[in-house]
């Protein structure tokens, strides 16, 4: 996406990004983000732990924070009402599954229409072994991650779904040899 602009003679990232409609349009602005409080020490506290274990019981949740039970449940609730919690989820263990293999996959549309970008979103979101889908500014459009039990597992999902993805223009695999670091925890 970036080439088009650089033909049109925009050469910084700040003007990339003021001038891009369909990255913009794509970037999602969640309407919570605009009622948001402040979080103060010990919302980042609660944050913090829930991102550790998620599972926790609210009476030790307040006892780790030094909250009564009932402004711990209370704080929380706003925190999920605000958007700050998007969901509680069990993380699995892809290797315990089967699907040690993790593969990236930097592809590139044959065009930037509105109809090509909607297209390929909507199809890519049925892969069932897409873990991310990004819309990306630089080289390639977007950039998924994919599980797979092994190489030719790859070779089958890439035949299978990849292949098939509309307006892909070209595609660029990297096999993940080892993962370095891996979390779910944002920094609060």
């Amino acid at each position: 996406m970036m080439r088009a602009n650089r033909r049109k003679g925009l050469g910084t990232w700040p003007e990339y990004l003021a001038t891009d409609a369909n990255l913009l349009r794509r970037m999602p602005i969640c309407p919570k983000i605009l009622r948001m409080s402040t979080l103060d020490p010990t919302d980042r506290r609660i944050l913090t732990v829930l991102q550790r274990d998620g599972r926790i019981s609210n009476a030790d949740l307040a006892e780790q924070i030094n909250l009564s039970a009932s402004a711990c449940h209370r704080r929380v609730q706003r925190l999920e009402e605000d958007g700050y919690i998007d969901r509680y989820v069990a993380l699995l263990d892809a290797r315990r599954l089967g699907r040690p293999t993790t593969v990236f996959v930097e592809i590139t549309l044959q065009g930037q229409a509105d109809e090509l970008l909607d297209a390929f979103e909507r199809e890519v979101a049925k892969v069932p072994d897409v873990l991310e889908c990004n819309l990306m500014a630089g080289s390639a459009d977007y950039l998924l991650k994919i599980v797979a039990q092994d190489t030719e597992d790859f070779a089958r999902i890439h035949r299978q779904y990849l292949s098939r993805l509309p307006g892909v223009a070209k595609m660029q695999s990297s096999f993940s040899l080892r993962t370095v670091l891996k979390t779910t925890a944002l920094s609060v």
